[in-house]
């Protein structure tokens, strides 16, 4: 994503989209989100501009909730999914907080409206025999020694992609075995690196010299000696994936889910695996809880006399 520019308003701009524009300036200096959380705010909110538009709505001090309702109703017509406007919602609703900070507008007209309900979908996970296929015999060259080190990492600390590429050499802590990260919303925490992943990021870092240029301060670098980016990462899990014959298409969060699901089924801690991921409300964290339960009805199914009785045994 290019920069954003602090302005009152783009050339050629209307004051709706100038007020977004000086919106996501702020995420971006401020609460210093990532590109892709920008990305979704400005697509979100530049639909929802051009809407109030041809509405005649020419301020976001003018939008009503009768507005944010009328736009709900035009999403659903046009075959958006209910997440996609509670996606939108939730952009509007923060804009609105910037917009009365900014003393730009008298209240928020999108608190008191509904988003649809929308099913929600479990995340999925990777099992303990396929990632053993990801995680064993890594290829013995710098860049093999990375591409190991970086899913042990994602699988041992739960890490956000985000995170892993901001990752400096200054956050890792090999001798206290933990990793210091920037997750969202500027928040810094330290996670635990697991014995594995220790082993694999020495591997990486003896060679590391070999790819990084002379004042580079990332712990993961490409090919040509710079930080290693989100899509890079994602093109060699991928990769990984195919090489070691994966079942499914593997990618960063998938690493994610399979680390909090695994830590929950063992510990079944759920503030610990809310800290260790970095969730500021617990109930994001709840669904792994759903996962849990699924693995221990399978179980019980499975292994339990009278888990699923005969027919005509009742009575």
């Amino acid at each position: 994503m290019t920069e954003v520019r602090d302005a009152a308003a783009p050339a050629g701009g209307t004051a709706l989209q100038g007020r977004v524009h000086a919106f996501l300036g702020h995420l971006q200096h401020e609460r210093r989100l990532s590109s892709r959380t920008l990305d979704g705010y400005g697509r979100d909110l530049a639909v929802l501009a051009a809407w109030l538009d041809g509405a005649g709505v020419s301020d976001w001090a003018g939008v009503t909730e009768h507005h944010v309702r009328g736009f709900i109703g035009a999403r659903r017509r046009k075959g958006a999914s209910g997440r996609s406007v509670q996606r939108a919602l939730s952009a509007l609703r923060s804009l609105f907080r910037y917009l009365l900070r900014e003393g730009l507008a008298s209240g928020n007209p999108a608190l008191g409206v509904r988003p649809p309900k929308t099913p929600r979908k479990l995340p999925a996970t990777l099992d303990p025999d396929q990632l053993g296929r990801l995680l064993d015999a890594p290829a013995p060259t710098p860049l093999g020694l990375r591409d190991a080190a970086i899913v042990e990492l994602f699988y041992s600390s739960g890490l956000r992609l985000a995170e892993l590429v901001g990752l400096d050499l200054g956050g890792v802590d090999l001798a206290d075995a933990m990793v210091e990260v920037t997750g969202k919303g500027a928040r810094t925490r330290r996670v635990p690196v697991g014995r594995l992943a220790l082993e694999a990021l020495r591997r990486w870092l003896a060679v590391r010299g070999d790819l990084a240029a002379p004042d580079e301060r990332a712990l993961f670098v490409s090919g040509r000696g710079g930080r290693l980016h989100p899509r890079s990462v994602q093109a060699r899990l991928r990769h990984l994936a195919l090489l070691r014959g994966a079942a499914r298409n593997v990618h960063p969060h998938l690493l994610r889910h399979s680390f909090a699901s695994h830590l929950l089924e063992s510990s079944g801690d759920l503030r610990a695996v809310q800290e260790l991921l970095g969730h500021a409300n617990i109930s994001t964290t709840q669904i792994y809880t759903h996962l849990d339960f699924q693995h221990l009805a399978q179980a019980y199914d499975q292994a339990h006399p009278r888990a699923r009785r005969k027919r005509g045994s009742e009575g």
